[in-house]
C-alpha cells in the first residue's frame, strides 16, 4: 500500500515512509542538526480547504512534512516546515518554552525509557519505597510509571521538561502491578538532566496491598463453556472498496488520514446524492482528551493527562496484528510514521474497517392491506485502538446508510488504583479490592469537525424547547415551541447541553435551499455528557478549558489545531478553545469548525478491577433538512428476513427455518 501511497500521493495523504526519511534528511542536512535530536512528531502539513478548491482547479500543490525537533541534550525544541518537492526547509523556528506559559512537546517512548534507571537510582527513592516494605530484592521488579506532570507553578516545572513518576510493586514480571501501588511517594524527573529534581515522601505510611489481580489468561483456567461460535460471513465480500486512501461504501466517499497525535482523520467527508457527492465534513478528528483526578493527595492531585497532546493518540496506537475487536470480513490500513530519532516506521493494521449490522433502520406493518416492510441497519466502521498507559481508548467512527455520522470513544484498561490502609475506607473514590481504592476521575474528549455542509459558507443555529404559557392560543396547555438562535459571533458559541430542554445544534448551509426551502443541514446530537467538575481557577481547568463547555464553535484558522492548543505538556493553561474564542470573529455563513467536548465520569467500583469493562461516550451527527427524504428507502430486503406480499402471504427465502429470522433486535 505504502508504493501506491508515494507514487500516487493525494494533498491529503499522510506521509510516505520515503517521504518522512526525507523530511528528516533534508532537515538534518541543512541545518546540521546534531546526533541528540529527537522528533516528537513528523506528519503532513496538511492543505486547506481553500488550498484544496484549487487542487481541484488543477494546481500543484507543495508536499509539505511538518518536523517537531527537539535537542535532548539541551531541551531545545523547533518547528520546522520541509517542502518535499523543493528539498528545502521552508521555515524552522525555535519554541521559546522558558518564557510562561510554558509548554513542552509530547513525552517519547525513549524518555519513557529512561525514567526507570533514573528514580530507581535515586537514595531518597529508594529510602522512601524502603520505609512501605519494599527490599532490594524487590526493587529491579518495581514499575515506574511516567506521568505527565501537570502545572502548579514550582520553580522546577518552569520551561522544564519533567513528568513525575509512582511505582507499584511486583512479585512478577507478569504481576498487575496496579494492584500493588506504593502509596505516598512521588519521583519528579527531568527529561533532559536525567535527574530527580523533587522527591515527595508523605509522612503517612500506607503499607504496599499484597493481594494479586492478575488478568493473564494463565489466571483464569477456567474458561466459560458456554460461549458458542458466532461467525459474521460475507461470501461475496465487503460492500466498501478501497483505493489508496480513498474509500467508497454505500452512497458515502471520504479519505483516511492519520497524524502522531491525533490518530484516525476523515478527510473529505460526503455522500452521494441526486446524482452528485454533496460534502459534509472537510475533516474530522478527536484533537484531545483530558482525565483529572478527584484525589487531593501526594500521588494523584496533578494526574490530569491530555493524552493526545501529552503523549499522542497516534503514536501509541496498538498494531492489531496483535488481534482486533472487529468481526467481519476486515480491510486494514498500515500506517507510515516515524520513531523518536526520525527513522521511517510502519504501524501494521493501526487501523481497522469493517461493516457491521445495526438492528432495524425502518420498518412498518400496514393491518389494513398486509403490507409488511422492514429493512435493516448496517454501518461501516472504521477505528483505532490506543493505550495510554493503563488505560486503553477506541475511537470508532460509524457512517449509517440514512447519512448518520457517529463517533463513539470505548473506555476500558485498568484504573489508577490508591493504597488504603487496613480498616479504612477510601476517601477519594471507591474500593475496589482489599486495602485498594479507586480515585474518582474524569474523561473528556474533544472532537473538531470541520464543517463543509454542501461546500459553502456554514451557519450554527442553536435550539431548545419551552412550553407555551397557557392561552388563547394554547387552550389545553399542549403546546410547546422551538427556540432558535442564530450563533453569530464566537463568543456566541460556548454552550452547554441541556437534556430538559432538548437543546440541540443544527449546521446549516444558509446559501442553498432543499426541497421545503429551508438550508439543508447536520443536526448534532449531543449524548449525556459531564462537564469538567474542578474549579474554574484550578490549573486543570486553565489548562483544559475546553471541556468546560460542549459546544464551541470557531471560525477557520490553520493554526488553531487542537482543543488544548498546541503544547499541553507542562503548560500553566489558558491555551486553547477559550483562548480562539476570544478573537470573536464572525461565524455566520463563514468556514466554521464545530467542537464539541463529551465525556464521563468514572466512580471506581470492584467490577473495573482487574480489568474495566468498555464504558461508552460520544456523538452523533444526524441529517436534518440535508435529503428531500429517507434516502435509505430503496434498500433491498434482507435476505433471510419473511416478508409479506400485498396479499398478505407470508413468504421467505428458501429452506430459512431458523426461528426467529425476522426479530427486530
Amino acid at each position: 500500500m505504502d508504493a501506491v501511497v508515494e507514487t500516487l500521493a493525494y494533498p491529503l495523504d499522510p506521509l510516505s515512509l520515503t517521504e518522512i526519511s526525507e523530511a528528516v534528511a533534508i532537515l538534518k542536512d541543512e541545518k546540521q542538526l546534531p546526533q541528540s535530536i529527537r522528533f516528537p512528531i513528523i506528519r503532513l502539513e496538511e492543505p486547506t480547504k481553500s488550498d484544496m478548491a484549487m487542487h481541484r482547479e488543477g494546481r500543484k500543490l507543495p508536499r509539505l512534512a511538518f518536523v517537531l525537533s527537539l535537542d535532548s541534550s539541551s531541551g531545545e525544541v523547533h518547528e520546522s516546515i520541509v517542502e518535499l518537492s523543493k528539498k528545502t526547509v521552508v521555515e524552522h523556528k525555535r519554541l521559546l518554552l522558558e518564557s510562561a506559559p510554558y509548554g513542552q512537546p509530547p513525552v517519547m517512548l525513549c524518555e519513557f525509557e529512561t525514567v526507570e534507571a533514573t528514580v530507581k537510582s535515586d537514595p531518597r527513592w529508594i529510602a522512601a519505597v524502603k520505609k512501605r516494605g519494599i527490599t532490594e530484592e524487590d526493587i529491579p521488579l518495581v514499575q515506574i510509571d511516567p506521568f505527565s506532570s501537570g502545572f502548579f507553578g514550582r520553580e522546577f516545572e518552569k520551561g522544564a521538561r519533567i513528568v513525575r513518576a509512582v511505582s507499584y510493586w511486583r512479585e512478577d514480571i507478569r504481576d498487575n502491578g496496579y494492584a500493588h501501588p506504593i502509596e505516598g511517594v512521588v519521583a519528579v524527573v527531568d527529561l533532559i538532566s536525567n535527574k530527580v529534581v523533587d522527591l515527595v515522601d508523605d509522612e503517612t505510611v500506607i503499607p504496599v496491598p499484597r493481594k494479586k489481580r492478575n488478568y493473564g489468561q494463565e489466571s483464569f483456567p477456567d474458561v466459560r463453556q458456554d460461549v458458542k461460535p458466532l461467525n459474521i460471513v460475507q461470501p461475496q465480500g465487503p460492500s466498501f472498496s478501497v483505493d489508496g486512501w480513498t474509500v467508497q461504501w454505500q452512497d458515502w466517499l471520504f479519505r483516511v488520514g492519520f497524524t502522531p497525535r491525533e490518530g484516525l482523520v476523515l478527510h473529505e467527508l460526503g455522500i452521494k446524492n441526486g446524482g452528485k457527492l454533496r460534502p459534509v465534513i472537510f475533516r474530522a478528528s478527536v484533537t484531545e482528551m483530558v482525565v483529572p483526578y478527584a484525589d487531593p493527595t501526594a500521588n494523584h492531585y496533578w494526574k490530569s493527562a491530555f493524552d493526545a497532546g501529552e503523549y499522542g493518540l497516534g503514536r501509541l496506537a496498538n498494531s492489531l496484528e496483535l488481534g482486533c475487536d472487529c468481526l467481519g470480513q476486515i480491510h486494514y490500513f498500515d500506517i507510515p510514521s516515524a520513531d523518536d530519532f526520525g527513522q521511517p516506521v510502519i504501524m501494521k493494521n493501526a487501523v481497522c474497517m469493517h461493516e457491521e449490522d445495526f438492528g432495524i433502520l425502518w420498518k412498518h406493518y400496514e393491518f389494513r392491506n398486509g403490507i409488511f416492510e422492514v429493512r435493516r441497519s448496517r454501518r461501516l466502521v472504521i477505528s483505532f485502538f490506543a493505550t495510554v498507559g493503563n488505560y486503553d481508548y477506541g475511537f470508532y467512527w460509524y457512517l449509517y446508510q440514512d447519512g448518520t455520522i457517529q463517533l463513539e470513544a470505548k473506555l476500558t484498561g485498568i484504573i489508577q488504583t490508591a493504597a488504603v490502609a487496613g480498616g479504612q475506607k477510601y476517601a477519594w473514590g471507591g474500593m475496589v479490592d482489599d486495602n485498594l481504592g479507586g480515585p474518582t476521575h474524569q474523561h473528556f474528549f474533544n472532537a473538531r469537525l470541520h464543517m463543509d455542509i454542501d461546500g459553502g459558507g456554514n451557519t450554527v443555529t442553536e435550539h431548545e424547547f419551552q412550553p407555551r404559557p397557557w392561552g388563547e392560543d394554547n387552550p389545553y396547555g399542549n403546546v410547546f415551541d422551538a427556540k432558535t438562535k442564530i450563533l453569530k459571533r464566537e463568543l456566541d458559541s460556548p454552550a452547554v447541553a441541556n437534556g430538559e430542554t432538548g437543546r440541540y445544534w443544527k449546521v446549516q448551509n444558509p446559501n442553498e435551499r432543499n426541497s421545503v426551502g429551508n438550508a439543508p443541514g447536520y443536526k448534532m446530537v449531543v449524548m449525556p455528557s459531564p462537564l469538567m467538575l474542578a474549579q474554574d481557577g484550578s490549573t486543570v481547568a486553565q489548562r483544559g478549558g475546553f471541556a468546560k463547555k460542549h459546544i464551541w464553535v470557531t471560525a477557520f484558522d490553520a493554526k488553531e489545531k487542537y482543543a488544548s492548543g498546541d503544547y499541553p505538556n507542562v503548560h500553566a493553561g489558558g491555551d486553547g478553545l477559550p483562548k480562539y474564542v476570544e478573537n470573536n470573529r464572525n461565524i455566520e455563513n463563514a468556514d466554521i469548525v464545530l467542537w464539541h467536548s463529551f465525556g464521563h465520569t468514572h466512580v471506581c467500583k470492584p467490577e473495573d478491577f482487574p480489568i474495566m469493562p468498555v464504558e461508552y461516550a460520544g456523538f452523533t451527527l444526524k441529517p436534518n433538512g440535508f435529503f428531500d427524504s429517507n434516502i435509505a428507502m430503496n434498500l433491498p430486503a434482507a435476505r433471510n428476513e419473511h416478508s409479506r406480499d400485498n396479499h398478505g402471504s407470508v413468504a421467505s427465502d428458501q429452506g430459512d427455518k431458523a426461528s426467529g429470522s425476522c426479530c427486530g433486535h
